[in-house]
């Protein structure tokens, strides 16, 4: 399907936080994969975000990024469908960010969900940063930029996250009668289901927890990650007859990795007392590595090949620099700031 076939313009992003786990995938990539056969997508990684929280910790960002990459590519992301790029290699994004920053007034930034989650991160990282910087302050603001650097129809999100769109939506909408155009579009939230994946642990799923499955684990981390995982607390014997609905973590997974018949199967072999928890785990593992195979297969491909790499992360950032100067012309125009260039 050719762009000027598709439905719309979307955009979206992630923090580089390094190597991604299957929550990523199920939540976030599965449906980035099937969007960019329908939509024109920019999926970009947001290292000026991370530097809100993360400002003097960033020995890894340059590694951290390239995972997130790796791990978009391994998951089904195309090169040729979707354009992948870097956040801080598109200047025109901190161009927009200073545009938008002045004609917002300071009450909307400091009502902004996305800001009081992450001053509340920063406050439980210890004294030695402030609770709120001028970065951090300005991060619902570089959002909208993020978003109306392309005029982007469409921003994926779940249920939760759509109070996260609207200030970008105020923002839009506030240029618009300021400037007295109808340049930008107010972009809409594009509600997405996205489950949760618990953790072997019965937590939210989450690199900091230890208690999550990586994309590029090894099919032996993640079958003993799995005999990890917590079943049915009331079941003492193996032979007892299970509760599917109470088994914390294993049983989600049977939902999210096999079929309806299999997941059936398990349900009611689980009830009946004919299948043990390690025995199931063991068998879950093993599927998960199965349906985990192609993908961990493509990643180490693009990890064996640095310079295809590169060449795709160069085109992205080449595309989205493109349209987002084509967009800053309106700006500067609607704005009448003065142009020599």
């Amino acid at each position: 399907m050719s762009e000027n076939n598709k439905k719309g313009r979307i955009v979206s992003g992630m923090r580089p936080t390094g190597r991604l786990h299957l929550g990523h995938y199920l939540g976030v990539l599965t449906n980035w994969v099937k969007l960019q056969n329908e939509f024109d997508c920019y999926f970009f990684v947001a290292d000026w975000h991370a530097l809100t929280t993360k400002f003097d910790c960033t020995e890894n960002l340059k590694e951290d990024t390239r995972n997130v990459v790796l791990d978009w590519l391994a998951a089904g992301i195309d090169p040729e469908k979707s354009h992948i790029y870097i956040q801080s290699h598109v200047p025109q994004t901190a161009e927009l960010h200073v545009y938008l920053s002045m004609i917002t007034p300071q009450n909307w930034v400091e009502r902004d969900p996305t800001l009081k989650d992450l001053a509340k991160m920063i406050r439980t990282e210890g004294e030695n940063k402030p609770n709120v910087s001028y970065g951090l302050l300005g991060y619902p603001v570089l959002m909208a930029a993020d978003i109306m650097t392309f005029n982007v129809d469409y921003v994926p999100v779940g249920i939760d996250q759509v109070a996260h769109i609207e200030i970008a939506r105020d923002i839009a909408r506030r240029f618009n009668n300021l400037y007295k155009t109808e340049f930008f579009n107010e972009a809409k939230p594009k509600l997405t289901q996205i489950p949760l994946l618990k953790g072997v642990d019965g937590q939210k799923m989450g690199k900091s927890f230890h208690n999550d499955i990586k994309i590029s684990d090894s099919e032996e981390d993640t079958a003993k990650k799995v005999m990890k995982a917590i079943t049915d607390r009331s079941r003492a014997r193996k032979d007892d007859p299970g509760h599917p609905d109470k088994c914390e973590v294993a049983f989600s997974y049977w939902q999210a990795f096999a079929d309806e018949e299999k997941i059936k199967q398990v349900q009611q072999e689980c009830i009946a007392g004919k299948r043990g928890c390690a025995d199931c785990k063991r068998e879950l593992g093993a599927l998960m590595n199965e349906k985990l195979r192609p993908i961990r297969e493509r990643r180490k491909y693009y990890e064996e090949h640095p310079e295809i790499v590169d060449e795709i992360i160069k085109k992205g950032n080449e595309k989205a620099r493109e349209e987002a100067e084509k967009v800053l012309q309106g700006v500067r125009k609607a704005m009448r700031m003065p142009d020599y260039r």
